[in-house]
């Protein structure tokens, strides 16, 4: 099983860049994240919220498919303190 050795928000590329044990790597486009999934100034907000300070979290809501959830603001998925 592959851990997660590192990561980081790439603000020159826009992207949230994962290392894991295995030495494969991930970058999640930001961008094109916010392109697909915010329909509103709010939502971007919301998701330039979460890039810049839980961007463990908004990776983990990526890579599981729970971003959507998370922006129609099911309480389960609100982190934003």
């Amino acid at each position: 099983m592959k851990r997660l050795v590192s990561f980081c928000f790439n603000m020159d590329a826009a992207c949230v860049d994962l290392e894991y044990s295995d030495g494969s790597m991930i970058a999640i486009d930001t961008i094109a994240v916010e392109n697909d999934l915010a329909d509103n100034m709010y939502q971007q907000s919301e998701l330039d919220w979460l890039i810049y300070n839980k961007s463990l979290e908004y990776t983990q809501l990526v890579l599981s498919g729970e971003i959507e959830k998370y922006l129609q603001g099911t309480p389960e998925h609100r982190l934003m303190d």
